[in-house]
């Protein structure tokens, strides 16, 4: 079992949570981690992808959960999450949907719903002029100004938007409106530094100033426009992000990016770090947009610096393939994305899916057939190499809380 300290005090942890570890698993070989259930060929089974990451089992810790609808995906990213929770674990969940509101109350915590106006900000850029900061409040800049143009950005537009950057970095706490106001009237400092005109330099950024100020005060104003609202913190065992308001809006993408860089920055500051799981519902929804998905595989490669395992949901990996429509890049850079993780956790598929799936992460034939028979709540997990079949069982608490949720039983 893992050995992962908690912040829970032992004394005086919640039944929900104590239920959570009463899995009921066969006898047989106990793998390191949480208990998830039954491993149908080799006894009960358990997983932890940062203990077995430091004992050399995996070389990354981050996870790509596939599955139709109704096979118990949702079930098991919940109670995994749960019972994570219980072994001192976080979790930031990006909640397309708004399917974790329950879970989020069962921990005793409230989901960061975000909308347009709405009362929540997230301010996605770091404080500070350290190179480090500098570099990813630029990065983040170009991303978000590359998804609504539909192109990369200029040598000249990068480096007004770097200009702005560290312009906006020497006030207290910088903003996107102080980004957009540097590309706008830059000073004439910067456009000294460049051999050029203040009136150059204007025309330079100006593109990506009127496309970056859609998040100041145009139709995605009232989210990342300010300083973080007080109170927002990563302190405890879960946040979870709802944007069921926003799904199929196409700033989506954006949201999500900003998000993760508000986190990105939340998890370099000082202080004791927990291990934490970010959870990327319905990736489907920003992974066909080639700016956010170069943005967050830059994101995802930090994970193990970060003490973070990602876990990226798909129904499909054929919705990879879609992604074709947007262009090469952006289905190069998703499927990279996924690529770049070592632990798969297939629930049921569709005959043409499982086929799909087979050839991508080179199952056998007898895998590829489990794939379109297995029963509901089993998945085949792909760890490091190695496939187990595993039923995943609830505990009677996570039964009550997904009956209390319908999308959990999905």
């Amino acid at each position: 079992m893992s050995t992962a300290s908690s912040w829970l005090p032992p004394v005086h942890e919640s039944t929900l949570l104590g239920a959570a570890m009463a899995v009921p698993v066969a006898a047989g070989v106990v793998r390191s981690g949480v208990p998830i259930g039954h491993d149908l060929l080799r006894g009960s089974f358990c997983f932890d992808p940062f203990t077995q990451y430091a004992a050399g089992e995996l070389s990354n810790p981050n996870m790509v959960v596939l599955g139709q609808i109704g096979r118990g995906k949702s079930a098991f990213l919940k109670s995994f999450l749960l019972r994570n929770a219980a072994w001192g674990r976080a979790a930031f969940v990006v909640d397309p949907k708004g399917e974790y509101g329950p879970l989020a109350a069962a921990l005793g915590v409230t989901p960061v719903a975000l909308r347009p106006g709405g009362t929540i900000r997230l301010n996605p850029l770091g404080a500070g002029t350290t190179p480090e900061v500098l570099t990813a409040n630029g990065t983040l800049v170009a991303a978000l100004t590359e998804s609504t143009l539909r192109r990369r950005l200029s040598p000249r537009e990068r480096t007004a938007v770097d200009l702005a950057v560290a312009t906006a970095a020497r006030g207290s706490t910088p903003l996107l409106s102080n980004v957009v106001e540097a590309l706008l009237i830059p000073s004439p400092a910067a456009a000294a530094s460049l051999a050029t005109t203040t009136r150059q330099l204007t025309e330079d950024g100006r593109d990506v100033a009127l496309e970056l100020r859609r998040m100041c005060t145009g139709d995605l104003a009232g989210m990342f426009d300010a300083p973080t609202t007080d109170g927002l913190s990563l302190d405890g065992p879960m946040v979870v992000l709802d944007l069921s308001g926003l799904l199929h809006s196409d700033g989506v993408g954006l949201l999500v990016t900003c998000a993760l860089a508000w986190l990105g920055h939340q998890l370099v500051r000082p202080g004791p770090r927990l291990q934490r799981y970010v959870v990327l519902d319905e990736a489907w929804s920003i992974l066909g947009d080639a700016a956010v998905s170069r943005w967050f595989q830059g994101s995802w490669k930090l994970a193990r610096a970060r003490g973070v395992a990602n876990i990226c949901v798909l129904h499909r990996l054929a919705d990879v393939d879609t992604l074709g429509a947007e262009g090469p890049a952006a289905k190069a850079l998703a499927a990279g994305l996924v690529a770049d993780s070592e632990t798969w956790v297939i629930f049921g598929q569709s005959h043409d899916d499982a086929s799909h799936t087979a050839r991508a992460l080179g199952l056998s034939g007898v895998e590829e057939r489990i794939l379109q028979r297995v029963a509901k709540g089993t998945a085949l997990w792909r760890i490091g190499g190695m496939s187990h079949l595993v039923r995943h069982q609830l505990t009677p608490v996570e039964l009550a809380l997904a009956n209390t949720d319908a999308a959990m039983v999905r």
